[in-house]
């Protein structure tokens, strides 16, 4: 049934790894109300396209919106300054080869900085899934990839902040040696609600 739907099984259950690994991670419900909107971004790509690695066949373009969520684990001094952890869900459109394909992603991310997010710098990895997985001449291998990150971010005015993130899909090889990922470079613009 999954291969009619595009999936296969070895995807599907690929795909659920971090889907098991969020679900061990998350706080218990007594956490429920520490799991705040921390702020709203809106990005897009800004480069060329590059591949850790090797040079991607295909030439993309991503813009999409994501939700950060702040999770409980942290640990600020009095000064204002330390780390945290929250969690980024993102959507949107991945353009490639005439294709278009949307892209959702779940990222658990440490963080470093002011607790009020004026001033971060972010690192995680999670899971993104694709609406399609060709295009043109790459494959990327499968609806699941590994999706990794890494951000910056500073005040722009008030409650505006500006940043840079660099975010890597992959399928680390699960669907074979001939599949290839992408790196994106982007702008971000955020919101932030604290």
């Amino acid at each position: 049934m999954l291969t009619v739907i595009g999936f296969s099984h070895r995807s599907f259950y690929v795909g659920l790894l971090p889907i098991v690994i969020c679900g061990l991670l998350a706080p218990d419900l007594s956490y429920a109300e520490d799991l705040r909107l921390q702020s709203l971004s809106m990005r897009a790509r800004v480069s060329e396209k590059t591949l850790l690695g090797e040079e991607a066949p295909e030439d993309f373009q991503e813009y999409d919106v994501s939700a950060n969520f702040e999770l409980p684990w942290q640990r600020y001094s009095t000064s204002g300054w330390g780390m945290g952890t929250r969690l980024m869900a993102s959507s949107g459109i991945l353009r490639g080869a005439g294709e278009k394909a949307l892209v959702v992603s779940l990222i658990p991310e440490l963080t470093l900085g002011s607790e009020d997010g004026r001033f971060i710098l972010d690192l995680g990895a999670g899971g993104a899934l694709f609406s399609r997985h060709r295009f043109g001449t790459q494959d990327y291998g499968g609806p699941f990839q590994f999706a990794l990150t890494a951000g910056v971010g500073v005040p722009l005015y008030k409650k505006l902040g500006i940043g840079y993130r660099f975010l890597h899909y992959s399928d680390a090889g699960v669907n074979g040696s001939d599949t290839t990922g992408a790196d994106f470079h982007m702008i971000e613009l955020s919101y932030r609600f604290k």
